[in-house]
């Protein structure tokens, strides 16, 4: 009885957890290039009475032994990489990555390359293309005082309409993408950063082997589904109440026993 409290207590803990994410993707759900996040589960350590397979009289083995398990915890809250909708803006600096598993580069303000979907940009006091957050765009752009107009190409050509009215380039963009995008370390403001796990970056320009392209004018949204978070909510919910009502029973059976007389 006292392991089937702290297998309950286990499974409480976890579900709590489970509705720590599920509330998170919500609460996110307008964040701009935000990804929707996930709790994986995995079970504990069984207690093995009788192991499976032990040889028994006269010339028989168990076939399934006694394992009793431990209860459960979360194991990893990996981040699902679809593409979010699109919001049309019209906005010359509101670029959308038009496929999954690429990234905008940007540069941190201790050096390091970090990794965003959020495609929402602005220019800074230099003229400098910096993200909502004031990070720059990586590799560096600088518009001209003189720009009329900013278009930006399937193929992340960056270019100006001059004071001439002519077409000037001045800048590319670069995407990154990884073998294991799930494996990047989020570090809140909707930027990711490289881990072992997800292996180095892949460079290159939009639509070249293999990278997507850009769309010009437009954002992605956040790619979090209510209906689905809802039903998540409901789900840890009702495990919750499972659990706690296995702590319950198993304080009644722990009554009935101390109340026990000889």
């Amino acid at each position: 009885m006292l392991r089937s409290l702290w297998t309950s207590a286990s499974g409480m803990i976890a579900q709590q957890t489970h509705l720590d994410v599920v509330t998170h993707n919500l609460a996110n759900v307008n964040t701009t290039g935000y990804k929707k996040r996930r709790a994986d589960f995995e079970d504990l350590m069984y207690q093995v009475n009788k192991e499976p397979g032990a040889p028994v009289e006269p010339d028989g083995v168990v076939p399934t032994g006694i394992q009793v398990g431990l209860g459960t915890r979360v194991v990893a809250t990996p981040s699902f990489m679809r593409e979010g909708s699109y919001q049309v803006t019209d906005n010359d600096l509101d670029w959308v990555i038009a496929g999954e598993d690429a990234y905008f580069q940007v540069m941190l303000p201790n050096g390091n390359v970090a990794y965003t979907r959020a495609g929402a940009w602005h220019l800074d006091d230099q003229g400098q293309i910096v993200s909502e957050d004031g990070l720059l765009l990586e590799p560096a752009v600088i518009v001209p005082e003189n720009a009329r107009a900013i278009d930006v190409s399937p193929s992340g050509v960056i270019s100006i309409l001059n004071v001439d009215n002519e077409m000037e380039e001045i800048g590319q963009i670069e995407l990154a993408r990884f073998v294991n995008p799930a494996g990047l370390r989020a570090m809140g403001d909707r930027i990711f950063l490289r881990s072992d796990s997800s292996g180095e970056p892949i460079v290159g320009n939009p639509g070249e082997d293999g990278m997507p392209e850009i769309q010009q004018g437009a954002i992605e949204m956040s790619n979090v589904q209510v209906v689905e978070e809802m039903v998540e909510m409901i789900i840890a919910q009702r495990a919750y109440e499972a659990n706690s009502k296995g702590i319950q029973t198993a304080d009644e059976l722990l009554r009935i026993a101390n109340g026990l007389k000889r």
